[in-house]
C-alpha cells in the first residue's frame, strides 16, 4: 500500500441515505487510498450494499454528504458518471452474459465499431492486453459459460479494467471459489494494489480480511462504528464492533463435551463411491458435534452426501441406533431421521421463489394434507410463525418469497425445514457459508442447543476457527479418506496446527 498522506483517491464524507422511514445509511465516511486494500465489514442490514450503491450512482444520497475522487467532488445517482470517474463494482452475483465470449462480455454496452458494425476482431485485439495484465489462461474468444467461476471472476475484474477503473469495489468475491481460485484472486488483487488501484472488499470471513486488507472499517445498524489499521486488527475488536458485544460470547458450547460411554447415534462403516471418498468409518454419539475438516476437494461434500443417500455409494453401511439403514435417497434418509443442509442453499437448498411458510413445510407436507388431499394452511402458518420466533427469521411476514431474505435469514429458513422432520442426526455443510456474524453466532447457539437435546451434529466447516470453536472432536480429510482425527483434551482445547498439519500430510 502506498503512504496514507496527501489526498485520498476516494473520499465518502457522511453519507447519508432514507428509504421512506427507514435510515439506511447515517451519516457514514469511508476513504481509500491508491494501492490500498480497504476492507468493509458488518453484518447483514449494516449497510454495506447501501453505501456501495451510493458509490456506483445507483442511489442518491441524502443531503449533506458528498464523494470526492481525486479530492474532486463528484454527483450521486449518475452511474455513467460514476463509471467516467473510474468507479467499478463487482457484485457477489457475477453480471455477466455466458453465451457471449469473454471479450463481447469485457465492452458490453462499449462495443468498438467501424462502419456501423461492431468490431469483433477489434474488440478481442483490445482484450487481449487487459487479460495479459491479469495472468489468465484463456481467450478473448472463449465463452464465458464455459468458464469456471473463478475465471468469470476475472472476466468482471477485466472488464473493470477495460474502463479505466482506479477503484474497485469487490463484494463477497470468494463465496462461490475453490481454494485455488481464490489464491489466484488474491494475487490478482496484489497486482492490481501494485499498480495503484484501490480495492473496497466486502466480506464476511475474517481470514481473508487479516490477509489482503490494509485497514478496515465496520458499520453497524446504517451507522459507522471505527477503522482499525492492519496492526490493530483482531477477531476480538472485529466482532465487538460488528456485534457489539465481545468475543467470549461468539462460540457457544455449553453442551457437555461426550464421553465413551455414551450412545452411539451415528455409525458409518467402509463409506465409498469408487471416486472421490474410500473406506471412510467413524461414529457419532449422542449429544456429540463431530466437525468435518479438510482441504477443498478431500471428499467432505461427498461423503456427507453418500452418508444422506444423494449420491450412490459403492460400498458402505450407516447404522442409526445399532441398526443399520444405508439409504439410497435423501427421501429414505429422511424416514429415518438424517437430515442434511447443503452448502449451496441457493441452488440445491431453497426454492427462492417461495414463501418461507412453503419452504419450511416442505418436508412435512403429508402431515398436513387432510381429507381429500386438501392442506393444513393453518397447521403450516402456526409453524412457520414458530420458527420464525424460536430461531430470530427476520421477515415482516412468513408470507415473504425466501429469495428476498438476507443470507443468514435464508440459512435459518432451511435449518427450521430440517428440525421440522424431527431428526435424530443432522449434517450441516457450511452451515455459517455466505452469513454475517451476527448470523454466525446465532446459529453456532443453535448447534450448541440440538447437541444440548441429544441428537447427533455433524458439521461440514472450512473455516478452521469455526470448527475448533464449535466441535467436540474434528475428523481431518484428506484426498477421499479420514487422515486422522483432533480432540480437546482437558484444558486443552482442539488445535488449528494440528487439523492443518492432518489436512496436508506436511507430518509425512
Amino acid at each position: 500500500m502506498s503512504e496514507t498522506t496527501g489526498t485520498p483517491l476516494l473520499e465518502m464524507r457522511n453519507i447519508s441515505k432514507t428509504f421512506g422511514a427507514v435510515k439506511a445509511l447515517r451519516d457514514v465516511s469511508l476513504s481509500a487510498w491508491p494501492g490500498e486494500v480497504h476492507a468493509l465489514m458488518g453484518e447483514n442490514g449494516a449497510g454495506k450494499s447501501t453505501l456501495m450503491k451510493v458509490l456506483s450512482g445507483a442511489y442518491v444520497a441524502d443531503r449533506g454528504g458528498e464523494i470526492l475522487v481525486d479530492g474532486r467532488p463528484m454527483p450521486t445517482g449518475d452511474p455513467k458518471e460514476a463509471r467516467a470517474r473510474g468507479i467499478a463494482v463487482i457484485y457477489q452475483e457475477l453480471s455477466l452474459a455466458p453465451n457471449l465470449s469473454v471479450a463481447e462480455n469485457i465492452f458490453l454496452g462499449r462495443e468498438p465499431a467501424s462502419r456501423g458494425m461492431v468490431n469483433r476482431r477489434g474488440m478481442s485485439a483490445r482484450a487481449q492486453p487487459v487479460l495479459e495484465r491479469l495472468g489468465v489462461d484463456f481467450a478473448p474468444g472463449t465463452r464465458v459459460a464455459s468458464l469456471s467461476l473463478g475465471e468469470r471472476q476475472l472476466v468482471e475484474i477485466a472488464r473493470a479494467l477495460a474502463s479505466d477503473a482506479r477503484i474497485i469495489v469487490m463484494d463477497e468475491p470468494t463465496t462461490s471459489l475453490t481454494s485455488r481460485e481464490t489464491e489466484r484472486l488474491f494475487g490478482v488483487i496484489e497486482a492490481l494494489t501494485a499498480q495503484g488501484i484501490a480495492i473496497v472488499y466486502i466480506s464476511h470471513r475474517m481470514d481473508e480480511i487479516y490477509r489482503l486488507s490494509d485497514r478496515c472499517s465496520v458499520l453497524r445498524d446504517g451507522g459507522y462504528v471505527g477503522t482499525l489499521t492492519r496492526d490493530e486488527l483482531s477477531a476480538r475488536k472485529l466482532v465487538s464492533m460488528m456485534v457489539g458485544r465481545d468475543l467470549s460470547s461468539f462460540y457457544k458450547k455449553d453442551h457437555v463435551a461426550v464421553d465413551s460411554p455414551r450412545n452411539v447415534v451415528l455409525k458409518v462403516e467402509g463409506m465409498s463411491d469408487g471416486r472421490l471418498v474410500s473406506d471412510c468409518s467413524f461414529e457419532v454419539h449422542e449429544g456429540e458435534v463431530l466437525g468435518i475438516s479438510g482441504l477443498v476437494g478431500s471428499g467432505r461434500t461427498e461423503l456427507a452426501r453418500l452418508i444422506y443417500g444423494a449420491d450412490p455409494a459403492s460400498a458402505g453401511k450407516v447404522w442409526l441406533n445399532g441398526t443399520e439403514v444405508t439409504p439410497k435417497s435423501p427421501r429414505e434418509a429422511l424416514s429415518h431421521g438424517i437430515v442434511y443442509l447443503t452448502e449451496d442453499r441457493k441452488a440445491l437448498g431453497l426454492f427462492l421463489d417461495m414463501s418461507i411458510q412453503q419452504n419450511i413445510s416442505i418436508c412435512v407436507l403429508q402431515a398436513d394434507a387432510g381429507r381429500g388431499g386438501v392442506l393444513n394452511f393453518r397447521a403450516a402458518a402456526e409453524r412457520a410463525g414458530r420458527a420464525i420466533r424460536d430461531l430470530g427469521i427476520k421477515t415482516p411476514s412468513a408470507r415473504l418469497n425466501v429469495g428476498a431474505l438476507s443470507g443468514g435469514n435464508q440459512q435459518k429458513v432451511l435449518l427450521a425445514r430440517l428440525l421440522e422432520a424431527k431428526p435424530k442426526v443432522v449434517i450441516l455443510d457450511e452451515p455459517t457459508r455466505g452469513v454475517d456474524v451476527g448470523a454466525k453466532s446465532e446459529i453456532y447457539r443453535l448447534i450448541d442447543a440440538l447437541a444440548r437435546e441429544g441428537l447427533a451434529v455433524v458439521m461440514i466447516s472450512s473455516e478452521l476457527p469455526e470448527i475448533v470453536g464449535v466441535a467436540d472432536r474434528v475428523l481431518v480429510m484428506r484426498d477421499g479418506h479420514i487422515a486422522g482425527e483432533v480432540r480437546a483434551a482437558p484444558g486443552k482445547p482442539v488445535e488449528q496446527e494440528e487439523i492443518m498439519t492432518l489436512s496436508t500430510g506436511s507430518a509425512a
